[in-house]
């Protein structure tokens, strides 16, 4: 339907699937009853099978609780280890420098584009060549 406000996106952007939610109950072999969370519900609980997608989660995606240090405010610190590239972009009136950054987050390595004026405020020891 066209207009429709589908889980808080509109049009393109809104998601074809949502949840994984687990099947509390199987009525024959056509129908489901699913354990919706408290925000979903005016929405019935009872799903024909044809709507449903099985999820299947990517192991290596999932860290385990024990190897992220969480802090008090409930956020965590990712830790930059090299410098891999540097641009300069020219804007209407200035420059903007940028540097790529390599990050290593609970094994797994991550570049971004950075702005060079905060990673050097931040990380200075990553400059010193």
């Amino acid at each position: 339907m066209k207009g429709i406000m589908r889980f808080g996106k509109k049009g393109k952007l809104s998601p074809r699937y949502v949840g994984p939610y687990k099947i509390i109950w199987r009525i024959g072999r056509v129908e489901c009853k699913l354990d919706l969370p408290s925000e979903l519900e005016v929405v019935h609980p009872m799903f024909h099978v044809s709507i449903l997608r099985k999820c299947i989660g990517d192991p290596s995606r999932i860290t385990p609780m024990k190897d992220i240090h969480i802090a008090e405010d409930l956020s965590y610190s990712e830790v930059p280890v090299a410098i891999l590239d540097r641009q300069v972009r020219k804007l209407r009136t200035k420059e903007v420098a940028s540097v790529k950054v390599l990050w290593r987050n609970n094994n797994i390595e991550e570049m971004t584009w950075e702005a060079e004026e905060e990673m050097r405020k931040k990380y200075p020891h990553l400059f010193t060549t």
